[in-house]
């Protein structure tokens, strides 16, 4: 179980720091397509940060499992606001925006893989 565990964990947190660096950085088309849509610059760095300490924090947790459990844990949270987010912008009945809207339900399964996995290889 411990070897799922570094799987899914780093590549989860490999795709946590790819979207969140740009967002914590407010650089590229993504924050300023969540800007465009209503939500802060504030808000969007926050985001931001959290999706790279989860990152962190899922690269940490393979040695350390109770803070590994707790990113996974808060990064499923981030990806519950982001579906609500599509929900709210009706990207899911998009078919153009169909496919980017799919990333947050499918990091949300491997974030609850993630912590899952972890808790079980203590």
């Amino acid at each position: 179980m411990y070897i799922a565990a570094v799987v899914i964990s780093i590549l989860l947190a490999l795709a946590s720091l790819a979207a969140g660096a740009p967002k914590a950085q407010l650089k590229g088309d993504v924050p300023d397509g969540l800007i465009q849509k209503g939500l802060s610059a504030t808000m969007v760095r926050l985001i931001g940060l959290a999706e790279v300490a989860a990152g962190v924090g899922l690269v940490v947790g393979i040695w350390w499992q109770p803070l590994g459990i707790a990113a996974a844990a808060g990064l499923a949270v981030v990806f519950i606001g982001a579906v609500c987010f599509h929900v709210k912008w009706g990207d899911y009945r998009d078919s153009a925006a169909r496919n980017a809207a799919m990333a947050p339900i499918i990091f949300f399964a491997l974030a609850v893989a993630a912590a899952i996995t972890l808790a079980a290889s203590q």
